[in-house]
């Protein structure tokens, strides 16, 4: 009996055309290779290349990121006082300067930040090196650095049919055990081999291409932007675990998996409408393969057809300029607004070690050792991620330190960067529902982290 051919009607030319591009892009955001120049573990080619420029502009790159914050929180509220018909007529210039009111605020406390922090001016709690001159000078060239390349080439692998081949391909996984479109497989791994900060931004773009609905696009952000590995091994290097860090890692994926399960399936993520940006409802047969026609044979159709929709090069270029601009100046002020303060109160209020007391019997309940000293670790991690480890270095038990530094990565939900990203882009989350989240995967991964600890010591 005859089978239908796997490729398809589609002019030839087309193949290559969704073949080269998606390769390159593939090879960019998902190939492992040895991360020579940094701490020895695996990274993604794109890493690698956003690290040229915090290296040859090291003397001005905080300046010109200072410069960055400082104009967008003038040129914000100047737009919204003046209303400029040259901004409001253009729907990118108006998304861009003109935020809703309680953006604009958290724009200007950027701004405010930023100046106090880079010319040293006013309070020392909002300056040093612990709260805005980390975010300052630690945290956000390597965001703009990874911005520019990963933004630039992003279209690489939206715009010609890759997602649209490994959503096919993938579907049967990711749906039946994440309820999650075969495509944010893509998000996931770009993530992990990576950096979470490339995991979010391709899924904003995906959601506002309306190829996530705004609860897909929730889970994926809130879900699959992990740590990569390279900084795992940051992590479990501070807690002075470095021999351990194959169970160590193993235990995050484990966690990380079962969190991706259950979180996604309970209040709030649960009740995010499957609609997309723009209203319209997904199809009911989005995933189903047509009779005759092989996944990998349907996929490919996909995707040929996407690559098909590709005009010109200039299209592509623009498009990733856009990226680039989006979230350099869209999403930089708010990360140094929101980072900054949310390490102000870590550092300089007991906050965190009030939230972090309930947690006391819970993990006496896990037999961790020196519970009382790990509590306060439980919730300072939704500023930032390291500080759980740095507090957790003075530790004396192997076992609790293992627990605290394993959980600092999977909470995955901290405001000086993964937060505060998610926030500044386009994925449907507030607030209040990632402290909700925050608190939910670290109470779902707790008692595996804590059970892998267990059979290790």
């Amino acid at each position: 009996m005859r089978t239908e051919p796997e490729m398809t009607d589609a002019p030839r030319g087309r193949f290559w055309v969704f073949f080269v591009p998606s390769l390159i892009g593939l090879l960019l955001f998902m190939a492992p290779i040895p991360d020579v120049g940094g701490d020895g573990g695996w990274t993604i080619p794109v890493a690698v290349m956003a690290k040229v420029i915090p290296k040859y502009f090291e003397g001005s790159l905080v300046a010109v990121i200072t410069a960055i914050i400082a104009f967008m929180a003038v040129a914000s509220v100047a737009c919204k006082v003046a209303k400029p018909e040259w901004i409001t007529r253009s729907r990118f210039l108006n998304g861009l300067f003109n935020p809703s009111p309680l953006w604009l605020v958290v724009r200007v406390i950027g701004g405010i930040a930023v100046v106090m922090t880079y010319y040293k001016w006013g309070a020392d709690a909002v300056s040093n090196e612990n709260t805005g001159g980390l975010v300052l000078t630690g945290l956000l060239p390597t965001l703009f650095s990874v911005f520019i390349f990963a933004g630039l080439l992003l279209p690489l692998l939206l715009n010609f049919g890759l997602l649209e081949l490994f959503g096919a391909l993938l579907s049967k996984v990711m749906r039946p055990v994440f309820n999650l479109p075969g495509r944010s497989a893509i998000d996931c791994m770009a993530s992990w081999l990576g950096d979470g900060s490339v995991g979010i931004l391709l899924t904003s773009k995906q959601y506002e291409n309306n190829f996530y609905t705004q609860r897909e696009a929730a889970v994926v952000g809130t879900t699959f932007s992990a740590v990569s590995i390279t900084f795992s091994l940051v992590v479990i290097a501070q807690v002075k675990l470095e021999h351990l860090f194959l169970p160590f890692y193993g235990a995050i994926c484990l966690a990380g998996v079962v969190a991706a399960v259950v979180v996604p399936r309970i209040p709030p993520l649960s009740t995010k409408k499957d609609v997309f940006l723009d209203g319209s409802l997904p199809k009911e047969d989005a995933d189903v393969v047509p009779a005759g026609k092989s996944r990998f044979g349907w996929g490919l159709d996909l995707a040929l057809q996407r690559a098909g929709q590709v005009t010109s090069v200039r299209s592509v270029i623009l498009d990733g300029l856009r990226n680039v601009v989006d979230m350099i100046f869209g999403v930089l002020p708010v990360v140094m607004g929101l980072g900054t303060v949310a390490l102000v109160i870590a550092e300089y209020t007991p906050i965190f070690d009030w939230l972090g007391r309930p947690f006391i019997p819970f993990l006496e309940l896990l037999q961790i050792p020196d519970a009382s000293a790990a509590s306060t670790t439980m919730v300072v991690g939704f500023a930032d991620m390291f500080i759980p480890a740095i507090l957790a270095s003075s530790i004396e038990s192997e076992m609790t330190r293992f627990v605290i530094a394993a959980m600092s990565v999977t909470q995955l939900i901290y405001m000086s960067e993964v937060g505060a990203l998610l926030l500044g882009s386009k994925i449907p989350v507030n607030v209040f529902e990632l402290i909700v989240i925050f608190l939910l995967r670290t109470l779902v991964t707790l008692p595996v982290i804590a059970g892998v600890a267990h059979i290790i010591f």
